[in-house]
């Protein structure tokens, strides 16, 4: 398997041109509500305050992830809309898109954990990037999911 030339990018949503928005919605609909039949409110509102992680090839959008700061100083940063884009599947996106994220919220908020809601079967996936089951399973939006946390890594033994 040869790996990908990609480059990370994180931007506010003031910061992305209308056509990196509409790149970025088209591939979530495509895959979240579309691929996966699932209907459910995909402008949300918390784009607006989220910072928005992108795989880019020149300007294909090859992954994304929606990075939410902590609300408080003790609640954790969260990454959502973990997504990538059906034509790059199987070349190991997913897990560098995590490992990009997961130092974008260690940069930006490293005292604090990090969650995340989890499509069920993903969650040895998540368990690799040292997140740990802490709910039971539950239905959103009619798939499994279960709510995992990671740890910062500056805390102390």
């Amino acid at each position: 398997m040869t790996s990908i030339p990609y480059t990370p990018d994180l931007k506010g949503l003031d910061d992305l041109s209308a056509r990196e928005l509409y790149d970025l919605l088209r591939m979530r609909v495509d895959v979240f509500v579309v691929e996966q039949n699932c209907p459910y409110p995909e402008l949300d509102g918390k784009d607006i305050d989220a910072l928005h992680l992108r795989l880019l090839d020149g300007g294909e959008l090859l992954a994304s992830a929606r990075l939410l700061k902590p609300s408080t100083a003790e609640d954790p940063s969260k990454i959502g809309r973990v997504v990538v884009s059906p034509a790059h599947r199987g070349k190991r996106l997913g897990e560098t898109l995590m490992s990009e994220a997961i130092i974008f919220c260690e940069r930006l908020y490293p005292a604090n954990p990090i969650a995340l809601s989890a499509q069920a079967h993903l969650r040895r996936f998540y368990e690799s990037f040292g997140f740990v089951g802490t709910s039971l399973e539950y239905l959103e939006d009619g798939i499994p999911h279960i709510d995992m946390v990671r740890q910062p890594a500056t805390q102390s033994a």
